[in-house]
């Protein structure tokens, strides 16, 4: 969804770049699928979210947030401070989100 990392840099922002993997969500894990990652890609300059990637399961349920948030040209600040229901799967968004600005919460 969006740029990816490499696109990003190739079209010249400066980006941050946050990862979690499924392993550190308590949800993936007690679903028995705790293979999988979330990435997020933001230009370092503005907070603007420029893409995401998301392998894993459901994953197709969850896509549509990081598309309305790219549509809606939403921040990493606004991303930060959404709320995201415990115990999901979804809080891997949320923490790929901190872990590109270094506060990623459980791994």
């Amino acid at each position: 969804m969006g740029l990816s990392e490499a696109r990003a840099r190739e079209l010249g922002f400066e980006v941050r770049v946050g990862r979690f993997p499924f392993i550190g969500n308590g949800k993936a894990i007690a679903l028995g699928e705790p293979e999988g990652m979330v990435k997020t890609v933001f230009d370092a300059r503005t907070g603007e979210l420029l893409g995401a990637h998301m392998v894993g399961a459901e994953v197709t349920e969850m896509i549509q947030g990081y598309t309305i948030a790219r549509s809606l040209e939403t921040t990493e600040a606004e991303l930060i401070h959404t709320v995201f229901p415990h115990p999901t799967l979804s809080e891997t968004m949320h923490e790929a989100v901190l872990a590109a600005y270094g506060r990623a919460i459980h791994y």
